[in-house]
């Protein structure tokens, strides 16, 4: 008998020894790419970020440009995927961990799509005449967490560890509540000064762009658990997972 998927296989069962690790090869090479598109994605967070505290307009359009390669990796994983269903038909837990990786991509692509428009909303804010620039500590705040989450649910997809993408979900809490914060205090500038309506409503969008990085890296912390413990936990509070790894422990 041989061990593959979560159980043991008798030898004389038409499967190749070859063939599981051929499968297994195929599915880390998969996960290795995704783990490149993400450090691309990282970077493109960076330079946006970076564009807009410093003014940087070539930053910006270094992310611009960027943002194809991030399509382009989407892509390419994607046929990869699509090629190892076909071929190699996986069940149950393997299946679990494929669907996860084209979960995932998509939700790389669109963090992707969050740093462009940080880019594009910094682009508006320094290329017009303003009477004050932005205020950007508190973005710089909630983007270091949001950065934080990412960096943590694509080590917890790197290796499969359910605690990390548990401390994921949770810190989601509190980048809504800093959005939260970040969007109190530009109605009130928006109130007490109507001449930074535009440039507020760009920092608005800069803001909702990093809470949804956030989203984004806890939505592939949830599909790490699923592929752990075989939970959908999308829809269940933190409190109930937390509890759910504790009593497991």
């Amino acid at each position: 008998m041989f061990y593959t998927d979560g159980m043991w296989i008798p030898k004389y069962m038409n499967i190749d020894q070859h063939t599981v690790k051929k499968f297994d090869a195929d599915l880390e090479e998969i996960r290795s790419s995704i783990l490149k598109m993400g450090g691309l994605v990282e970077e493109q967070i960076d330079r946006a970020l970076e564009a807009l505290t410093q003014g940087d307009l070539a930053l910006c359009a270094m992310v611009e440009e960027g943002d194809q390669k991030v399509n382009d990796m989407e892509v390419e994983i994607d046929e990869k995927i699509s090629r190892i269903i076909a071929i190699r038909q996986p069940a149950a837990g393997d299946l679990r961990l494929v669907m996860a990786f084209e979960k995932t991509i998509t939700d790389l692509e669109r963090i992707g799509d969050e740093a462009d428009k940080i880019a594009r909303m910094t682009k508006l804010i320094y290329s017009s005449d303003r009477i004050s620039l932005p205020r950007t500590t508190e973005i710089r705040h909630m983007s270091s967490a949001s950065k934080v989450m990412l960096r943590k649910s694509l080590d917890a997809l790197a290796r499969l560890d359910e605690t990390i993408a548990v401390e994921v979900i949770a810190k989601d809490e509190s980048v809504d509540d800093e959005f939260k914060a970040i969007l109190r205090q530009l109605i009130t500038m928006m109130m007490e000064d109507p001449r930074t309506i535009s440039m507020s409503i760009e920092m608005l969008f800069i803001a909702k762009a990093i809470e949804r990085i956030g989203d984004h890296a806890k939505n592939i912390a949830e599909y790490v658990y699923h592929i752990v413990k075989g939970k959908d936990v999308r829809h269940v509070s933190v409190e109930d997972i937390q509890r759910d790894v504790i009593s497991e422990e």
